[in-house]
């Protein structure tokens, strides 16, 4: 994925304000099973958050990892929750546009 402009940044964080997180990240660390879990969440929302339970200190490498992981782009990383943008692989089902 192309490195997103600040305007879709912020386009991304406005859509991403009224969402809960879609995954949690707790006591079992960051197994393939959650990475898994991030994968389908993205194919099906494009758009989503993930709330660190516990590994709170470690939230910027472990963020990293899962974009790394996972393709999709990092929009926002505020206190203990991460939102992730990944663009829908099928045209005919994407609903996030983003602005130039």
């Amino acid at each position: 994925m192309q490195a997103m402009t600040k305007r879709q940044r912020n386009y991304l964080r406005g859509l991403a304000n009224p969402l809960k997180p879609h995954v949690l990240l707790g006591k079992q660390g960051l197994t393939e099973q959650v990475i898994e879990k991030i994968e389908r969440e993205l194919d099906a929302h494009e758009l989503i958050k993930v709330r660190f339970l516990e590994y709170k200190e470690e939230r910027k490498e472990l963020t990293a990892t899962i974009v790394e992981a996972t393709g999709a782009a990092l929009v926002s990383l505020i206190g203990h929750v991460a939102t992730l943008y990944r663009e829908q692989r099928d045209p005919e089902r994407r609903w996030i546009t983003l602005p130039e």
